[in-house]
């Protein structure tokens, strides 16, 4: 065996024992919440004295987390609706005319997603204070809205540069317009990559905390800025109580991205332009 072959298999080995060590506490973090959400009394043992749901109702109607995940549905569904509506026919735009600045554009479309977002959120949140829309739902919406648009616009954007432009040109040579052939040609098209990026968004909203704690108040909290103030506010609670929250916040949001993965494939996100055919 050669020096090459010995490093390759020690570095593989080292690569496969660090995620292993990863996944493992990863597990046994998520299996200690779990357990403690059904522990009647858990105080330094390997295991609680005794198991109960009943912090699941109380951490329901502690929290009120009724209206608080109907909230959380209302913020999720505008900001993917919205997104939508401003990202797709953007990401269309880009991928097909040239123009001055394109580079220059895209780049500020990127700057939301790579920027932290606490950096861009205290700043947005004081214009929104301004005008009295600070602390509503609406506030939330928009404050959501900031990186979800240009995720679509990114994530679409591969989906349009595949479709064969020749097809919209026979579209036009029979009569269609623009409206009309975006709707009946190109959206039934984009179809997987619409779905793509609404679950995308979806996810991304539902977990996002930074933008959402700036600009939410006390009715129009989501669901991870109720477990926010369900740790660290005033006042003595059951740690199975918060525990019971978080985990019905993991499971919604695992929930959401399970349906992603199902419907997502990660390729199509990264995949570059398809060379198209030449005319002659």
């Amino acid at each position: 065996m050669n020096a090459g072959s010995l490093a390759e298999r020690v570095w593989r080995s080292l690569l496969l024992g660090l995620m292993t060590l990863f996944v493992v506490n990863v597990g046994l973090l998520i299996a200690a919440v779990a357990t403690s959400s059904f522990a009647k009394r858990w105080l330094g043992t390997w295991l609680p004295e005794g198991w109960t749901a009943s912090w699941y109702s109380a951490a329901w109607k502690e929290f009120q987390l009724g209206s608080v995940l109907w909230v959380t549905i209302e913020v999720v569904l505008a900001v993917v609706v919205l997104s939508l509506l401003i990202g797709v026919p953007a990401a269309y735009t880009l991928a097909r005319r040239d123009f001055p600045g394109k580079r220059a554009l895209m780049l500020l479309f990127l700057l939301p997603l790579m920027v932290p977002p606490m950096t861009y959120g205290i700043p947005l949140a004081t214009v929104l204070y301004q005008a009295h829309l600070g602390g509503t739902i609406w506030g939330v919406i928009l404050a959501n809205l900031i990186p979800a648009a240009p995720f679509v616009i990114l994530v679409m954007t591969p989906f349009v540069e595949q479709i064969d432009v020749n097809l919209e040109n026979a579209a036009r040579v029979f009569g269609a317009g623009t409206g009309r052939m975006f709707v009946h040609v190109l959206l039934p098209l984009l179809g997987p990559g619409v779905l793509a990026a609404s679950l995308l968004v979806l996810v991304r909203t539902i977990a996002l905390f930074e933008l959402t704690f700036l600009t939410a108040g006390g009715d129009s909290q989501t669901l991870v800025v109720a477990l926010y103030y369900a740790v660290f506010a005033a006042g003595v609670r059951a740690p199975q109580s918060v525990d019971a929250m978080a985990m019905i916040y993991m499971l919604v949001t695992l929930v959401w991205l399970l349906i992603a993965l199902r419907f997502v494939n990660p390729t199509q996100l990264v995949s570059r332009v398809k060379e198209q055919p030449q005319h002659a």
